[in-house]
């Protein structure tokens, strides 16, 4: 579950609101361990999702650093190559 959160501090261009609130989601469903909650635990499933957003949003804005942006692009290619390496697969 955990492998789906990613890094979303320093690119360019910054992270989305959605995939802050993606990664929120994997957080607390990884705390959880639950993938979906009951409707008596939904309320408190969401507002932890919410609450664990804020928190990143307030993480990344307050973030320095002297290194150049990443990009989504240049990164995922990377991660191709190293997956392809990896399982071996070649396309």
């Amino acid at each position: 579950m955990c492998r789906n959160i990613r890094t979303l501090f320093n690119f360019d261009p910054p992270a989305t609101e959605l995939e802050i609130r993606d990664a929120s989601l994997q957080f607390v469903r990884k705390l959880s361990g639950s993938n979906t909650p009951s409707k008596a635990n939904e309320p408190a499933f969401n507002r932890a999702i919410e609450e664990v957003a804020a928190a990143t949003r307030v993480l990344i804005k307050s973030l320095t650093t002297t290194a150049e942006p990443r990009y989504r692009e240049v990164e995922a290619a990377r991660a191709r190559a190293r997956a392809a390496i990896r399982f071996g697969t070649h396309r």
